[in-house]
């Protein structure tokens, strides 16, 4: 019963937990501030923003719903325990005290006694102090919300466990050992109850408890060690690091890594008395390496001299500098026996994009224009427009020389520039105003939110310069008196930007293509199975792989004995046709008839090459089988003819077509009504690249020369109404009901006159019907 109890409680705990993470989202985020601002910063980014988007200053449609969330964020990071809940959990609920107890079993007394100790006593040696895993355990939405997207930039180590698993007790000195030397160094460590989150457990590929697992760039790798120390996992953080977070740098590569800033990251030279790299240096390197090539030297190597020489480093101590686009001077360096992680950080982060970035991404355009709504703490960005060509170095330059000399605090203006071939969509939103077509523009943005941008063109620079001198040349000092003119005056607290925009997030220059990421997969999969298949399991796989590769040899080899065969007795046989019949071995041509529809009219019809033509027999689905046979006799003797296409309609389907075909020969606007019936029979001879057919019918009146006598002859034959079948191929009223049994056709000799009709028609005595233009052929 008290398990049910238990059961329903934590359903209803996870709840309100999901109801109180909807109601506010990041709460850091809302106020604009980091992870480690201060309390002073957190009341300070609250008072501005909330005089900013109070509804009775704030006339923003969203101003009332800002307001409230920037409340939640600021009660919720000013209590410093709900604080640390959200920090560790991702819970933002006001009763998160409560949502504690799910984790921080500690202070839940189950029983008046402990079980273990009652029952085992306490010489198997069980650490059973567990708080530990309470105090780091997260919940799966944690987990796929915070730690797999932070695992692109941070390590985390994740620890499942459960609170009756023996081994988990007996462990936990030992992992509390590892907390205490990672943590330091920049790894996030966190625990998750299996008996909680058996998804979780499954999906990272664990098959047990207690089992830690590795989570970086989104993929989980299992430590399956059963030894928990600081040195066997220092060995497998090491082993599952990528293999191009750093490069070895020695005396011959030392000016090509410095003089590789053109990959849009600056250069870090670690030089260290040691071979081996520390862990802390790596973890770093892993954390900036979208922003930061990282180059290790070993100053014990005799090899990495000169360096030693040139920078003037002591040989017994850990030296880190900073380049960005100056190979020749460092723009901050930093020498100790052992260097904080947290110092570490600091001086990269600080220094962690060029003079002139450029805007490449969406993550960098976040850190070198951040998006600031406050009208007096708008940040500016000075952004060229620019192509991905060598043609442009010199451009960029200035503008480069420029940003040094501008003495404006990084915090308000910074200078940039992109490829206009590479953000075509940001630069199609901004082409109002002065844009133009021409590289080489100046503009000047300020990012209100991540969609809302305001900006304004720089009139008047002019960076098509063809000399790199730049302290005498006339054209940077008006570029950077034009800048120095529009950035002062935007400065201003009631000045304006003059365009408006919205824009989307830039494109990934960097991001991986398609190989790449198959290959990146398939090293995650090799890695995955490496780690997860003994030898006895690799064995039988590739046992059973060779035998199915074994299989296929042996089929393919016995296909190509049977094919071989084949063609011998095929040989054979034409050899003994030959002798016996005296005749070549060729096959004759064979005739193919095709039907004429919609798919096949173009190659039929209206795409013929000159010269060529189709001649094309009208049935009906009734007289089909029985005029096909006579049309394929009449037509046989020409099948060697390269400039003829044999085909047949049926009238059901292109009497539409075929009635329009018959209007534009005549010249007339007169609708015609044709029985379909009546044209069964029909033979038209159609010239696709000169527009003209000739056409065969049983009563068709060519019987003479002349052009002027056949027009005379067509007239008659719609003026008359003795016969009411004859020249209603043409297109004339008809009637059913007629007494004439003698004028009547039979289907068994609509074709008798092909034969005849086709020498004439290739003598060129038929007459030819003209027209402007092919009708279109009914899709259905």
């Amino acid at each position: 019963m008290m398990a049910n109890y238990w059961i329903l409680y934590c359903a209803a705990l996870t709840v309100l937990a999901t109801l109180a993470h909807c109601a506010l989202n990041n709460p850091y985020e809302e106020l604009g501030i980091t992870r480690s601002a201060t309390v002073q910063e957190v009341r300070r980014a609250y008072k501005q923003l909330a005089k900013e988007w109070h509804p009775d200053k704030n006339n923003h449609p969203d101003a009332e719903r800002r307001f409230v969330q920037i409340k939640k964020a600021y009660e919720l990071l000013n209590d410093q325990e709900r604080r640390k809940v959200y920090d560790q959990h991702g819970i933002t609920s006001e009763d998160s005290h409560y949502l504690r107890q799910k984790h921080d079993y500690s202070g839940y007394n189950r029983f008046a006694f402990d079980p273990v100790e009652e029952f085992f006593g306490k010489q198997f040696g069980f650490d059973q102090d567990i708080s530990l895993y309470h105090k780091l355990s997260v919940t799966s939405n944690y987990f796929e919300q915070t730690i797999i997207p932070k695992s692109k930039t941070k390590l985390h180590i994740i620890m499942f466990y459960n609170d009756w698993c023996f081994g988990c007790m007996r462990i936990v000195a030992a992992f509390k050992k590892l907390v205490d030397t990672f943590e330091p160094l920049g790894v996030q460590f966190a625990t998750i109850n299996a008996a909680h989150e058996p998804g979780i457990l499954r999906k990272t590929g664990a098959d047990g408890i207690p089992r830690m697992v590795l989570v970086m760039s989104g993929h989980s790798y299992v430590y399956r060690e059963n030894v928990y120390t600081q040195q066997k996992l220092a060995e497998f953080i090491r082993k599952k690091m990528p293999f191009k977070i750093g490069q070895r740098i020695n005396d011959d590569n030392l000016e090509e890594f410095l003089k590789g800033w053109t990959d849009n990251r600056v250069r870090a030279l670690v030089l260290e008395p040691r071979s081996s790299t520390r862990l802390r240096y790596l973890i770093a390197a892993f954390g900036f390496h979208d922003r930061v090539a990282f180059g290790f030297v070993d100053l014990t190597n005799k090899n990495t001299k000169l360096i030693a020489d040139r920078f003037k480093v002591n040989p017994k101590l850990d030296t880190l500098f900073l380049f960005n686009e100056d190979s020749l001077r460092a723009v901050a360096s930093i020498s100790m026996a052992d260097i904080p992680t947290q110092t570490l950080e600091n001086i990269i982060s600080s220094n962690q994009y060029l003079s002139l970035p450029r805007l490449s991404s969406q993550e960098v355009l976040e850190g070198v224009c951040p998006a600031e709504w406050n009208r007096p703490r708008k940040r500016l960005c000075v952004v060229l427009i620019t192509e991905n060509s060598p043609d442009y170095d010199i451009a960029r330059g200035a503008l480069r020389h420029i940003a040094l000399e501008s003495g404006y605090s990084a915090e308000r203006v910074r200078f940039a520039y992109m490829y206009k071939e590479k953000q075509a969509d940001f630069l199609n939103a901004i082409s109002k105003g002065s844009f133009e077509d021409n590289l080489l523009r100046l503009v000047v943005i300020w990012r209100r939110d991540s969609t809302q941008i305001k900006y304004e063109w720089v009139d008047g620079a002019k960076l098509d310069i063809k000399t790199t001198d730049y302290l005498n040349n006339s054209a940077i000092n008006t570029t950077k008196h034009e800048i120095n003119l529009t950035i002062q005056r935007l400065l201003k607290t009631n000045e304006a930007l003059t365009y408006e925009a919205y824009v989307q997030n830039l494109l990934d220059e960097h991001a991986q293509g398609i190989l790449s990421k198959w290959i990146t997969r398939l090293l995650y999969l090799v890695d995955y199975l490496s780690d997860n298949i003994e030898d006895e399991h690799l064995f039988a796989a590739l046992s059973l792989l060779g035998t199915i590769a074994f299989m296929f040899a042996i089929g393919y080899v016995m296909m190509y004995f049977v094919r071989a065969e084949e063609e011998t007795l095929k040989a054979q046989g034409q050899l003994n046709d030959g002798l016996c019949n005296n005749k070549p071995s060729k096959q004759a041509p064979e005739l193919k008839l095709y039907e004429l529809r919609a798919e096949k009219y173009n190659g039929l019809v209206r795409l013929l090459k000159p010269g060529c033509r189709t001649i094309l027999l009208i049935t009906d689905l009734q007289s089909r089988t029985k005029l096909i046979p006579p049309y394929h006799r009449a037509v046989w003797p020409y099948r060697r003819t390269k400039t003829l296409l044999f085909g047949h309609m049926l009238i059901e389907k292109g009497l539409s077509w075929y009635s329009e075909l018959l209007r534009l020969s005549l010249c007339t606007n007169q609708n015609l009504q044709i029985n379909p019936r009546n044209c069964v029979g029909t033979v038209i001879a159609l010239n696709g690249h000169r527009k003209y057919f000739c056409v065969y019918h049983a009563k068709h009146p060519e019987c003479a020369r002349g052009t002027k006598r056949m027009i005379k002859m067509t007239k008659q034959l719609l003026d008359r109404n003795d016969d009411p079948e004859i020249g209603n191929f043409l297109g004339v009223n008809y009637s059913e009901e007629s007494d004439a049994e003698s004028n009547v056709l039979f289907e068994d000799n609509l074709l008798d006159g092909l034969s005849n009709w086709l020498d004439r028609l290739f003598e060129g005595t038929t007459h030819r019907y003209y027209i402007n233009y092919w009708p279109d052929f009914p899709t259905k």
